[in-house]
């Protein structure tokens, strides 16, 4: 230890490489992998997950296409059912074309029929009347229960609809609850207007060709009015026998005749009365003859 000198410790140096291009490794490197890791992980998913590196517009041609060739063979499919049916349901609409046919031929007959039984049982009531009494009795009795046809003067009386009651909204008069409902003539108004002509002294009344008797019945059917259930269309004409003039003032004075005229002024209902030389209205399509006989003090006839 004395007497040997101390040497400096020795510093190892890094060796050269031993390849002239190991400077260019870096590079080289970058030359052998064009892809790192993550776009090799991204394309190993790709592929596993079955796209096969096929393109999103090709898909959806393929789909597109697909779907083309699905609706065309349904459409011709059904096509094709719709021929085939098309013969059965022909003969089915022909079948049902022949029946409805038949039963109208059919109920026009029994409309016939009914016609024909009807006139013959307004004959042979007459024809009673006519056996029955005296001959004035029998006429008066015929007028009474219109059997008979009945000719002579007297007043001709049109009540129409307003002209608004055509439409709809709030153009329709007569829209007060306590009244009325719209502008349309109703079956209360003739019932007023027929009983004032009668009690204006009318022997004899018709509306739109339909004979009155003291048994006819004025109703209601939705918006039409049944005369003895044959629904009449408006306008309503009227016809009363008697005397003209006397009978035209008394109604238009009567409490009924009042009212119509408040119906014109008011609501729009239209009328029209005149005073005819000669009207000529039919005898009843079916007469019901009814007798009444005094009450005594006992209570039996």
């Amino acid at each position: 230890m004395c007497g040997m000198p101390q040497q400096p410790p020795v510093r190892s140096t890094p060796t050269r490489a031993s390849r002239p291009d190991a400077s260019m490794s870096l590079l080289t490197n970058v030359m052998d992998h064009s892809l790192d890791d993550g776009y090799a992980e991204a394309a190993a998913r790709k592929k596993a997950s079955g796209d096969g590196g096929m393109p999103k517009t090709l898909r959806a041609k393929l789909g597109l296409a697909a779907g083309l060739v699905l609706a065309a063979l349904v459409v011709t499919v059904g096509a094709a059912q719709a021929r085939v049916a098309a013969p059965a349901v022909a003969k089915e609409r022909e079948e049902l074309i022949d029946r409805i046919d038949r039963e109208t031929e059919s109920a026009d007959k029994l409309e016939d029929s009914v016609d024909e039984l009807r006139d013959d049982v307004g004959a042979r009531q007459r024809e009673a009347l006519r056996k029955t009494g005296h001959s004035d009795q029998t006429a008066l009795l015929g007028l009474l229960a219109g059997s008979t046809e009945v000719r002579g003067p007297g007043v001709k009386l049109v009540v129409d609809d307003a002209k608004e009651a055509t439409t709809e909204g709030e153009g329709d008069p007569r829209e007060t609850s306590g009244f009325s409902d719209t502008g349309r003539v109703r079956d209360r108004d003739m019932q007023r207007v027929v009983n004032g002509l009668w009690e204006s002294g009318a022997e004899a009344v018709s509306i739109n060709g339909q004979r009155l008797t003291t048994l006819s019945a004025i109703r209601a059917a939705g918006d039409a009015i049944l005369v003895d259930n044959k629904p009449l269309v408006p306008p309503y004409t009227v016809l009363a026998v008697g005397d003209g003039d006397g009978m035209s003032t008394r109604f238009q004075n009567s409490a009924d005749g009042l009212y119509l005229h408040a119906l014109q002024e008011n609501f729009g209902i239209r009328t029209a009365i005149s005073v005819e030389d000669d009207l000529r209205l039919p005898a009843a399509p079916s007469v019901t003859v009814r007798t009444a006989q005094p009450k005594t003090e006992k209570g039996t006839s």
